[in-house]
């Protein structure tokens, strides 16, 4: 059985912004590392804690945590 992160951070949309998911629901759209740490704290992680770049808890999907603007 494969273990997945509970954090899911979706590729950039087209009108800028990334969707957040922890634990299956989403919780928004971030449009930047303040609006993450934000979600993340409502979710009951501690951001200040986490490397966000490197926890295996985030999978970051279609870029990393510097890309929060679709490419092109």
């Amino acid at each position: 059985m494969a273990v997945h992160p509970p954090v899911v951070i979706y590729p950039p949309s087209a009108s800028g912004g990334r969707r957040v998911r922890v634990d299956g629901e989403i919780l928004g759209t971030a449009y930047g590392m303040r609006d993450l740490a934000e979600f993340l704290r409502r979710a009951g992680l501690d951001p200040e804690v986490l490397d966000l770049e490197t926890t295996w808890l985030i999978e970051w999907r279609g870029g990393g945590p510097d890309e929060w603007s679709e490419a092109g």
